[in-house]
């Protein structure tokens, strides 16, 4: 198939680069000169495990292109919306970027010599939202969806640092379409893919499964994080009690672990929007309020750690931050727990040192002037206490490196990558987020 894929960000590179290695012919298209420069380099623009890989098979063979024009929509069977949704201030969705990008098909479907080119939105967007393009796809290309061309809703399932095994392994595939027409060139377009359980429904409802399994692993690590705060106080590790909870296949181990509380570009948006839009109905989403609230209570906690185990407050003590992206094997820092655990460190005076293996650049742009160390050991020389936000691997370091580098030898591990057999050994004042003493 001939596909264009609006958005060269993580859904639309990876779902692109994916579709393209499956035979088709991807046009990916983007605002942004330095974006299109990297694919078409086969470099991928952010981190994501295996894509680079992906992308030189694919550009090499001349399956993927990426440009700033819309000319290839105008032969191409499918046409993907990739684009962001931010949150406003009230935490609705900000469509502008989907109704200009469904604005630029439109004009470009006027010379459509397709039968049946078919528009699908995988951007996420709260239900209505797809359905609302289409006075804009029809009063832009002069043609009738439905007639002339289909619409459609076809979310997606990726975790950033495993994105590209998501997209080629994907636990379900869901489409949403306007009619049977449409739904069988979008089903045509996933026929390379495994066979996995395939959802058909309704545009509507196909927009509402995106938010709700989001805002339910939320919730579920929400839990999990409330639950480690009694295991603390109540001497129990909560991971044993996840690992006993998780067994139950009604509730699976999955997103069950407990840390210093979610971040990423999906689950605070997605959950703000989907609670924004309960309340435009006139409902109270109880559930969903008190899950944004305690994840922030949770990253705000990290500094409360910090004090308990130093015995008294942060101001003037020197504190190694080793972590910055939201989680481990991505540069992506948006909605980063660190970002509040930093601000909170702060606003008590601390001297937050900060290290990531890659996400640095990113989080300089959040935080300027915030002193960054060239390294672990630069992070915890001299320093009063090392907190770990993120479970990069080459931050299980042993106890005796920090004895030896350390001021005072305090750790907060809010993921438990360390071991605390090795940490009491060593001499560090190690404490665990969900492991009572």
């Amino acid at each position: 198939m001939k596909i264009s894929v609006i958005g060269a960000g993580y859904v639309g590179l990876v779902t692109g680069a994916g579709l393209a290695s499956l035979g088709n012919d991807v046009a990916c298209i983007d605002i942004d000169e330095g974006k299109v420069a990297n694919v078409n380099s086969a470099k991928a623009p952010f981190l994501e495990e295996g894509l680079d890989d992906l992308l030189g098979k694919v550009v090499g063979a001349r399956k993927l292109t990426a440009s700033k024009d819309y000319s290839s929509v105008s032969h191409s069977e499918v046409i993907l919306i990739c684009v962001g949704t931010p949150s406003r201030s009230d935490g609705s969705v900000d469509l502008s970027y989907v109704n200009s990008a469904a604005a630029a098909i439109g004009k470009a479907l006027a010379s459509s010599k397709l039968d049946f080119p078919v528009v699908a939105v995988k951007s996420t967007v709260v239900p209505g939202s797809t359905r609302s393009l289409i006075p804009v796809l029809e009063r832009e290309s002069g043609k009738k969806a439905g007639k002339h061309f289909g619409t459609g809703m076809v979310p997606e399932f990726l975790r950033e640092g495993s994105a590209v095994d998501d997209f080629f392994k994907p636990d379900r595939i869901v489409i949403g379409a306007l009619d049977g027409k449409s739904g069988s060139v979008l089903k045509k377009m996933h026929s390379g893919l495994p066979s996995v359980p395939l959802v058909e429904t309704t545009i509507e409802t196909a927009e509402m499964i995106k938010y709700a399994s989001n805002s339910f692993l939320a919730t579920k690590i929400g839990f999990v994080n409330e639950l480690s705060r009694a295991c603390e106080r109540m001497g129990m590790n909560v991971d044993e009690v996840a690992r006993g909870m998780g067994l139950d296949s009604r509730i699976s181990p999955h997103f069950l672990r407990a840390g210093p509380g979610w971040g990423g570009s999906c689950f605070g948006k997605d959950v703000k929007a989907i609670v924004a839009a309960q309340k435009s109905i006139g409902l109270r989403p109880k559930i969903l309020d008190a899950v944004l609230d305690s994840n922030e209570e949770q990253k705000k906690r990290m500094a409360l750690l910090l004090e308990e185990s130093l015995g008294s407050g942060l101001k003037g003590r020197k504190i190694a931050v080793l972590g910055l992206a939201f989680k481990a094997g991505t540069d992506d820092v948006r909605d980063s727990p660190a970002i509040a655990i930093v601000r909170e460190l702060q606003s008590r005076g601390a001297n937050a040192v900060l290290f990531d293996p890659a996400a640095m650049p990113n989080f300089k742009l959040l935080f300027p002037d915030a002193p960054y160390a060239a390294s672990i050991e630069g992070a915890l020389e001299g320093a009063d206490a090392c907190l770990i936000v993120t479970e990069w691997k080459q931050f299980a370091i042993p106890g005796v490196k920090f004895v030896r580098l350390m001021k005072n030898p305090t750790v907060v591990d809010s993921r438990r990558i360390l071991d605390p057999a090795d940490m009491k050994s060593a001499g560090v004042k190690y404490k665990a987020v969900g492991a009572g003493a």
